[in-house]
């Protein structure tokens, strides 16, 4: 009886070792898209929220500094810099700069590029989209308008409707 005790024991013993070769834990499948997006609709919100802190800071020309003020192409800098992303520090840069967007197609923290205030011929000025609507979308941006700060204000109002140049994503150049 012991034998056969000792016997079906190895054989039991054996039977768990051949499972456990068998039994192999599954990887979990990768879901990079799905943190990807939301990695980067967080990364975009964290800009606008930044951006957000320095409403009302003055306008200052050529200036890319919160004690000084900002000018937009300053201001889009000094935003984008603090989260590693290299942007031009003059708004002319931007004229080559990504592939422009469609309306449809805007997203908070893309960056609206215009034309001069007094010149079609040149880009004048820069802002962060901070709510996507296409054309009716609304940007922060160091206005040196009335405001003569950092303020939000609508794409879809006359003044930047007809200055509107186009629209690109800063986290793709």
């Amino acid at each position: 009886m012991k034998i056969l005790q000792h016997t079906l024991l190895l054989v039991f013993g054996i039977a768990l070792l051949s499972c456990k070769d068998e039994i192999k834990p599954q990887p979990v499948p990768a879901q990079p898209l799905a943190v990807k997006a939301d990695t980067a609709v967080a990364l975009r919100d964290s800009v606008v929220a930044f951006a957000k802190k320095y409403m009302g800071i003055k306008y200052c020309y050529a200036s890319a500094d919160p004690k000084k003020g900002f000018d937009c192409s300053g201001f889009v800098n000094y935003v984008y810099k603090h989260f590693n992303i290299d942007l031009p520090r003059s708004s002319s840069g931007f004229k080559s700069l990504g592939k422009p967007l469609k309306p449809a197609d805007f997203k908070v923290g893309d960056v609206l590029v215009f034309y001069g205030y007094r010149d079609k011929n040149h880009i004048g000025h820069v802002g962060i989209v901070c709510e996507a609507n296409g054309m009716q979308s609304k940007f922060i941006h160091a206005s040196s308008g009335s405001e003569m700060a950092v303020t939000i204000s609508e794409l879809g109002s006359d003044m930047y409707t007809r200055r509107f140049y186009k629209c690109v994503n800063p986290f793709t150049l």
